[in-house]
């Protein structure tokens, strides 16, 4: 037997600004943005390269579901997003005006700082050690 993840859903406020942040700011690739009705569309995103794992990007609906766009994990670090060279992709993402919470740090496993979306959630720019 296979599985994997496909997607993980992120809540968000808005999907043209968190398009706009993943694709411009982060330089995902938008996979897919469908119409399915009047308020909700099926919107993917990707680092370039990811071949398996994605994030749809799901509108709040409610209060409920607003009240955690930003904070899905109680302020723990979210997502990790991996890279094969952290200093590039840190200084892309700081001229990008990515807000970086905790500044580079070399550990057994690999050079990790953590940054926020454009909510507040918090990610790892983790390159593993080899």
């Amino acid at each position: 037997m296979k599985q994997h993840i496909a997607h993980l859903a992120l809540v968000v406020n808005d999907y043209d600004e968190a398009i706009d942040f993943y694709t411009n700011k982060l330089h995902f690739d938008l996979l897919e943005d469908t119409i399915l009705s009047e308020t909700k569309r099926w919107v993917r995103v990707a680092p370039k390269g990811s071949s398996e794992c994605c994030l749809l990007l799901a509108k709040a609906d409610g209060e409920d579901q607003r009240s955690r766009v930003g904070n899905q994990t109680g302020g723990r670090v979210f997502l990790f997003l991996y890279t094969d060279d952290f200093w590039r992709d840190y200084e892309t993402m700081q001229k990008a005006g990515i807000k970086f919470v905790r500044p580079p740090v070399e550990h057994p496993y690999g050079t990790v700082a953590v940054f926020e979306d454009l909510y507040g959630n918090l990610w790892d720019l983790l390159e593993p050690r080899k």
